[in-house]
């Protein structure tokens, strides 16, 4: 093999296929990431999912490495190395702001597979089924020594009232509520190639969506898939097929990382 390379791949419309709770690998994606491992190379999975609920799709998926909670979470050979929480003055002025505008607000303030909410309207105004809901009455997140999300239900665009969220990185997945939560897949990825000595060049990207803009940088190769947001195809170093058409292995063929 040439030189070893670092390869990252988003889960969602881009490893894998469909919508969440229906989606699957295809094969050749799988045989492609096989390949790449067996010639020495580095794999492993970037998702903006923490890391409780991503852990059991890198496990199936077949990965043992993972930048989880969108940069903050680094998983090395099945081992959790860190996860680093978001700003927590920032949180709590957030959720102050949301008590004294209305605003419905729950909080993921450890590493488990459930939100906290204060009081059933999370739920009611969501009917979120991604994670479980559990209402703690009378919530108060300064019991919490960590927040690692923060979740806002409303409609766009009725979040630009909250003065204190511009503070924050956030993304919305659903039209029903935010989630405010590290943006920055680069530093988790960094953070991993720093932790093996290796060098930034030999990094590789494959992504589709906003929340992937980050880690599409001028120092390392960037993939867009084919069904890629425009504004990622525009910042790549490739653009390959799409994630249903064989779009990982044409693309490791095209340089030549696989046969």
């Amino acid at each position: 093999m040439g030189k070893k390379k670092y390869f990252f791949f988003d889960i969602d419309g881009t490893l894998a296929v469909g919508t969440p709770g229906d989606q699957y690998v295809p094969e050749s994606a799988k045989k492609t990431i096989k390949e790449l491992e067996a010639k020495g190379h580095f794999v492993a999975i970037a998702t903006g999912r923490s890391y409780a609920m991503a852990v059991n799709h890198m496990k199936e998926l077949g990965f043992k490495n993972m930048v989880s909670d969108g940069g903050n979470g680094i998983t090395i050979n099945e081992k959790l190395i860190e996860i680093k929480p978001l700003d927590y003055d920032k949180c709590l002025a957030l959720i102050d702001e949301c008590k004294e505008k209305g605003f419905i607000w729950a909080i993921s303030p450890d590493n488990e597979t459930r939100r906290l909410a204060p009081d059933n309207r999370f739920y009611d105004f969501t009917h979120d089924i991604y994670m479980d809901t559990v209402v703690e009455e009378g919530l108060d997140p300064r019991n919490y020594d960590q927040i690692y999300k923060v979740y806002v239900a409303c409609f766009s665009p009725e979040e630009e009232k909250l003065e204190t969220l511009k503070q924050l990185p956030w993304c919305r997945f659903h039209k029903e509520y935010l989630f405010v939560e590290p943006g920055d897949k680069s530093v988790g990825i960094k953070a991993i190639v720093d932790h093996f000595g290796g060098d930034y060049q030999d990094v590789v990207v494959f992504g589709d969506e906003k929340n992937d803009l980050s880690m599409f940088r001028d120092e390392w190769t960037s993939i867009a898939m084919g069904n890629a947001i425009d504004e990622l195809k525009a910042k790549a170093t490739y653009i390959t097929d799409d994630a249903d058409k064989d779009g990982i292995y044409k693309a490791c063929q095209h340089f030549g990382w696989v046969d």
